[in-house]
């Protein structure tokens, strides 16, 4: 085998490392056998010992720790991918997530939304607050363009509207289902600890004793797929197959697309937004927050 094949770690350091430009880093440019940072300057940047980090791109330092990784990360300026890279190889896990609350999507996360015609489709943050949608999504689920942006949460309406209750097929068992999804996502997105988690979770459990104590069962799942069945004022029972997907690169995001489970269904929707477009003007339905 290789010598770089098993010093992996070492071989993406040392690739790192004669890629960056001494002048960049107010570094003389002259006399240097090799490109790029010498070892020994990567190492005080990153405030580690030269030797250990010789050792580490020679495949014989030792398992670094997370600190290490990180200070070496920010020695060597990697992007958030090549951190994560960096973690693999030196740990064999991604790092921790850092949590990071979103204010929007790009256009092009909402050009997404928009494609899908009669299935409902949204982005929300890991605590639920609902950044984007589409014109099904306004139409069967809840129009959030009319809403203030801080009543756009999915939990404030399953929990604070009885319309929104009244909707749902089996609330307790949504009910159920949303907060234990919730406590998955804060987690995953590195959020558990943040001060809108813990907001969010004390303005609910003041607002609803119901969500106090889901809330205190501390049970968690995974909100990947599933059925939501609710009664829509105007189109009547609908039965939705929903898919939930995290965002590359945002794991503070989600998208949730509600596909028909039955062309049927499909029709009935799509009658249902022409006449609600025929209502309301030519106009499009506001689709969404964009960023």
């Amino acid at each position: 085998m290789p010598a770089d094949a098993e010093n992996r770690l070492g071989t993406y350091l040392r690739d790192r490392r004669t890629r960056l430009d001494p002048a960049a880093f107010g570094l003389s440019c002259g006399r240097r056998r090799t490109p790029g940072l010498r070892r020994e300057e990567v190492a005080s940047r990153a405030n580690i010992s030269a030797t250990w980090y010789t050792w580490l791109e020679q495949g014989r330092g030792g398992a670094p720790s997370a600190d290490a990784l990180d200070r070496i990360a920010k020695g060597l300026m990697l992007t958030e991918p090549e951190r994560e890279h960096l973690y693999m190889l030196g740990l064999g896990r991604p790092p921790e997530v850092r949590y990071k609350p979103a204010d929007g999507v790009t256009p092009r996360l909402q050009r997404i939304l928009d494609a899908f015609e009669v299935s409902p489709a949204i982005i929300k943050t890991a605590t639920w607050d609902v950044l984007a949608w589409n014109r099904a999504a306004a139409a069967v689920l809840t129009d959030y363009g009319q809403l203030p942006r801080e009543e756009r949460n999915i939990l404030r309406l399953i929990f604070g509207s009885a319309q929104v209750r009244a909707a749902q097929e089996d609330w307790e068992g949504v009910a159920r289902f949303v907060v234990a999804a919730f406590r998955a996502d804060i987690a995953r997105a590195g959020a558990a600890g943040s001060e809108d988690a813990a907001r969010l979770v004390d303005e609910l459990s003041r607002l609803s004793p119901d969500f106090a104590a889901l809330w205190r069962e501390n049970d968690v799942i995974a909100a990947g797929e599933g059925v939501k069945r609710l009664h829509h004022p105007e189109a009547g029972l609908l039965e939705l197959e929903f898919s939930s997907f995290v965002v590359e690169g945002r794991p503070e995001l989600a998208m949730v697309v509600y596909n028909t489970a039955s062309a049927t269904m499909a029709e009935r929707i799509r009658a249902f937004m022409a006449k609600r477009a025929t209502a309301v003007g030519s106009a499009p339905v506001p689709a969404g927050a964009r960023a």
